[in-house]
């Protein structure tokens, strides 16, 4: 009874039921399906960015392989 008046008194609604552990496991589901969604789209994101790189580091390699006059020829092609 002294716990109840205390939670009641703390602003804590003594009329909830504490959570059952099979509640507390969907719970728990449901935040790492949240978290694995989150962690596929962060990897995308950096997959995306190392791809961008990537497309830039061949262009200067292909740029670097070719003669001066050809250049800005390959530059614009490997742009597009």
């Amino acid at each position: 009874a002294v716990r109840r008046a205390q939670q009641e008194s703390s602003g804590v609604m003594a009329a909830t039921a504490p959570a059952t552990i099979a509640e507390l496991a969907a719970q728990v589901a449901q935040m790492k399906t949240d978290y694995d969604e989150a962690l596929d789209s962060c990897w995308i994101l950096i997959c995306a960015g190392l791809v961008f790189f990537m497309h830039a580091g061949f262009t200067m390699l292909e740029a670097g392989c070719v003669q001066m006059k050809n250049t800005q020829n390959i530059l614009c092609k490997n742009g597009l």
